[in-house]
Formats: C-alpha cells, structure tokens, sequence
C-alpha cells in the first residue's frame, strides 16, 4: 500500500499542474524557484516526455530550477539567445488583492523579476497563506544588495524606516549568498502604502542590485486550497 500524500501536497502538485497545463507547444517558457514552482517544471518536463507538449525551452531563474529543469527533461536557453518570452510560472511569498507580490524566500528574485517581467504571461503559484490584504504584512521585503554595500544599504534602510537584517544561511557559518555572489538584507516595513514607490526607492540606494517587490506584474494567480480535505485550484485575475 502506498503511503498517504499529505493534502498539502497534493494542492501544491495540483496548482503546479494548473499551471503547466498552460503552456503551450513552441513556447520560450521562465522557470521560476520554489516547492510549487518545482511540481509545474515536473509536469511540464513529463507533458514533453509524453509528447503532448513540443518544442519548448526554458529560461531558469536559479540554480536549483535548472537543477530541476535537466532532471525533467526540458531543454534550456539563455536571455542572450531569444528575444522573448511567453509565459513564466513562478511563486510568491506574498500576493495582495492588486496581485501585487513580494518574492525571494529562496533568495532567487533578482532573476526572478528579469525573467518574469520579460513575460508576456506571467503565473503565479501559491497557496491561499501567502494572500495578505497588504505587502509586508508578514514578509520582509528581501533587498539584494554587493556585498561592499551591505552596511551602508541597511542605514539607508533605517532612514525609510525599515527594520534591516542581513539574511544568515542555515547549515552555513555567515550570511546567504545568492547565485549572482551578493548578499541578501531582508527590510522589515510596518506599513507597505506605496509598494511602486518603495520597489523604485529601496532600488536606487546605491549598491542595492534589485529587490523582492513586483508591482504590477502580475497576470494571473493560481490559488491552491485544503476545501473538507480536498485540495483546490482557484484563479484570480
């Protein structure tokens, strides 16, 4: 007998697979980073091995979707290769009611917002914890910052009023390190009002590379729920 996949689980799976059925033959498609992310990369990679799907490639917004990526099969390009792309899938830490996000848990969102504002179709995929009537209300907005920069970044963080904290690793001595050879300060703001105002902001404090808010990006989210037990999809627009 096979052991019992969690409902969770299976939401996660399920909004990945929502997500995968989307996109279409002879699509350019942005592989974005994160548990629910990495169930639409397995899917897509096994609609290929069936042959439903044909000619896609993807654009990898981290290491381990590109991991994933070769593990399911999918073949890969690079930014400097195609000049666009179709649809993007990747997931979020935060979603308000404007499908406004904040994005970089996993420390990816500096690729993240270059793949998934390149889209021309951009999905979101979570689960109904990350919805919040207003960003920041429970995340801190992640700020990828050079590592020569990171003091002076975080006191102009003071000044706008953020609480600053330089992201440390788990199972690692000293701080995270992204995929581009920065570190990572997450900002802590009571009161997002102006997420457009505070992206543009926190981004020309000099040595700041990008940060986790994407604002007005968004074209669809897919919503996975435990309903009585029974996991769901719903999708907002």
């Amino acid at each position: 007998m096979s052991a019992e996949v969690n409902p969770t689980t299976l939401m996660k799976q399920q909004v990945g697979k929502a997500a995968s059925d989307r996109v279409q033959s002879g699509s350019i498609v942005g592989l974005g980073t994160g548990s629910t992310t990495a169930y639409a990369i397995q899917y897509i990679g096994e609609r290929l091995k069936s042959g439903e799907l044909k000619d896609i490639v993807g654009i990898p917004t981290s290491f381990q979707a590109e991991v994933l990526a070769r593990q399911y099969g999918i073949p890969l390009t690079t930014l400097d290769v195609v000049d666009h792309i179709d649809i993007a899938i990747d997931g979020a830490d935060e979603v308000d009611p404007q499908l406004n996000l904040i994005k970089g848990g996993g420390a990816a969102h500096t690729r993240e917002k270059i793949v998934d504002c390149l889209a021309e179709q951009f999905i979101v995929v979570v689960d109904s914890s990350k919805l919040v009537d207003k960003l920041g209300s429970v995340f801190a907005v992640p700020v990828e910052v050079l590592p020569l920069a990171y003091a002076p970044v975080m006191r102009a963080i003071e000044k706008l009023g953020g609480k600053p904290e330089l992201r440390m690793g788990v199972k690692k001595a000293g701080p995270v390190i992204t995929d581009q050879g920065n570190m990572v300060i997450d900002a802590k703001f009571d009161n997002i009002d102006d997420p457009a105002g505070l992206e543009k902001t926190l981004n020309n404090i000099p040595g700041v590379l990008e940060n986790g808010l994407f604002v007005g990006v968004t074209n669809l989210v897919l919503v996975g729920e435990v309903i009585d037990g029974k996991p769901n999809v719903r999708e907002i627009s």
